[in-house]
């Protein structure tokens, strides 16, 4: 991606993180591997033993943290970073040392510990707005006298500013900024990587060196492998960032991007989606139909379009499954699925690794497979995948359920997002039955993606 330096742990946390960081200052990077430590020489030599480059070394410095959570003086503070520096330095490791709820810290005290870690071989330093307390104001003020060494900027988002104090220091002086990918961090989490490699590529044309196309990917990536999902209506990678639903929007858009974006997708690695809904108008649904590979005329457009109308009136969201199904209907098109479910079996239990069977005909050719998963749904859908991987590469990018109504026989809703050579679609299926609700709806997903290879609009193959 082309990120300078990684922060990867903390050594004093456990034997797995110290065990993690080794791996990643193993991995042969090209970004420098770094590991937050305390002052403490036990931190320190855990860090150097995993192999780590430098040391984010952090030391209290506001009297809040330095007498409620240390039980300490200034002075005794001051002697514990004196001393962590020069350690940390005697074990060849690049130190930066950065003060804790420095926004709160008295800024002369600050700057005395600054100068005196810089004299004693400190690397770098770091301010770091511990709970989100600074604005962009008062960045601008506290960030210049500071930069008597490169300085970091450590930014968290309590109060939604991280991401202009951040721009606000590197403005002011600051060299270097601390971000995560999706903001993910302590409480309200950190500056997130995209908005800020973004901000400053768009708004500021500072050229970063991220290799953008990919931070969509990334982002996925670790939301996928954290758990953490991804806000919908999140910046840059959100799901509805650059969706568009609103007749008057989708409608500009079509005609010209830059109306209502001011972020190309395909910078980032993502593509510009026009959704349909309640508030699309007939320019939305043409656009929607011709990606699709459907012809309508202007009449059947206007059907369409009210038909949609009333689904989403009844307040339910319109997939491109439905749309699919509606403008067929409209259509009056006789449509042979391409891939037909024969059956199915999924084991799971107590001391029992959930395994699926399935048995499909796909293009009249019958397949069967099996897999194993994380649980019985997560089974069922890889089988599915692999089963059709012969055919065509689809992913499951995002997997969604509601149940619709209470008690031990809801009927639950299971959408998902499936993707084929780039092209996206949402899908759905409804049952009692979780995992029949989600096979239903990745088939009919799949099914659509997989169409158009396999048959003409409107006719059925011989």
């Amino acid at each position: 991606m082309g990120v300078h330096v990684v922060e990867a742990g903390s050594s004093a946390a456990s034997d797995g993180e110290r065990a993690a960081i080794r791996l990643i200052a193993e991995a042969g990077l090209t970004a420098e591997t770094c590991c937050y430590v305390r002052a403490v020489e036990h931190d320190i030599d855990q860090a150097a033993d995993a192999g780590v480059d430098s040391v984010h070394l952090v030391v209290p410095v506001s009297d809040l943290h330095i007498q409620k959570k240390l039980r300490k003086t200034r002075e005794q503070v001051t002697a514990m970073a004196f001393s962590a520096v020069e350690y940390a330095k005697e074990r060849g490791l690049i130190v930066e040392l950065s003060g804790e709820d420095a926004s709160r810290a008295d800024q002369g005290f600050l700057k005395e510990i600054f100068s005196g870690g810089i004299d004693r071989g400190a690397d770098r330093l770091c301010f770091c707005d511990t709970v989100g307390l600074l604005t962009p104001e008062r960045t601008a003020v506290v960030i210049p006298p500071l930069c008597i060494a490169p300085l970091s900027i450590h930014c968290h988002d309590d109060l939604g500013l991280a991401l202009g104090n951040t721009l606000a220091a590197l403005h002011a002086g600051a060299s270097c900024a601390h971000v995560t990918v999706n903001g993910l961090g302590e409480r309200a989490g950190n500056t997130p990587l995209e908005e800020l490699v973004m901000a400053l590529e768009t708004l500021y044309n500072y050229k970063t060196g991220i290799v953008m196309p990919e931070i969509y990917h990334l982002a996925t990536l670790v939301s996928r492998l954290t758990g953490v999902p991804l806000p919908t209506n999140k910046a840059i990678v959100g799901e509805m960032a650059f969706t568009h639903e609103s007749g008057i929007h989708a409608h500009g858009v079509l005609r010209e991007p830059s109306t209502y974006e001011s972020v190309k997708p395909e910078m980032i690695g993502r593509k510009r989606r026009i959704v349909i809904g309640k508030h699309s108008g007939s320019a939305a649904v043409e656009a929607a139909l011709h990606e699709m590979d459907y012809h309508a005329d202007a009449r059947q457009v206007s059907e369409i379009v009210r038909r949609l109308k009333e689904f989403g009136d009844e307040g339910k969201r319109v997939s491109d499954v439905d749309l699919m199904a509606i403008t067929d209907a409209v259509l009056a098109l006789e449509c042979r699925p391409v891939l037909k479910l024969r059956q199915f079996t999924v084991v799971s239990g107590s001391n029992v690794i959930p395994t699926a069977s399935v048995t499909l005909v796909v293009n009249d050719e019958e397949i069967t497979g099996a897999s194993t998963g994380k649980g019985p749904v997560d089974a069922a859908l890889e089988v599915l995948r692999k089963s059709v991987s012969a055919v065509a590469d689809i992913r499951l990018e995002e997997y969604h359920v509601d149940a619709i109504s209470g008690g031990t026989d809801a009927l639950v809703e299971v959408t998902v997002t499936l993707s084929k050579d780039g092209k996206i679609l949402t899908s759905r299926g409804a049952r009692t039955d979780i995992i029949m609700a989600s096979v239903e709806a990745v088939i009919a997903g799949m099914n659509r993606l997989l169409r158009e290879e396999y048959e003409v609009r409107g006719k059925n193959p011989d």
